[in-house]
């Protein structure tokens, strides 16, 4: 039962991982004037991307601010995804743990 529900939110979290790229390249599409921000399906799919990671970027763009004019919360945002979505975590947590406080072997 643990593994099926660890698994649906792996599956969100790659949903939402789909929807914050979408967001990222019509974003840079738009900055760069290559489609027409009159598109009428163009802008509907922006809009519910927007809708959709707006939420959880917020909080992140006050933390950390634009570099050179680019907003890194995405980059963090997806790392921070990834990370979550990778079951080898816990093996670097108990690396780290045992480099830290010396118990046993590093490797």
């Amino acid at each position: 039962m643990i593994h099926l529900i660890f698994e649906l939110i792996r599956a969100i979290l790659g949903l939402f991982s789909f929807i914050l790229i979408v967001y990222v390249v019509i974003s840079w599409l738009y900055a760069f004037d290559i489609i027409d921000r009159r598109n009428q399906f163009v802008r509907s799919t922006w809009e519910f991307c927007a809708r959709i990671t707006d939420p959880v970027l917020r909080p992140l763009r006050r933390l950390i601010p634009p570099i050179a004019g680019v907003d890194l919360s995405v980059l963090v945002l997806l790392l921070l995804i990834n990370f979550l979505s990778n079951p080898s975590h816990d093996d670097v947590l108990g690396w780290l743990e045992r480099l830290l406080y010396g118990q046993g072997s590093v490797l």
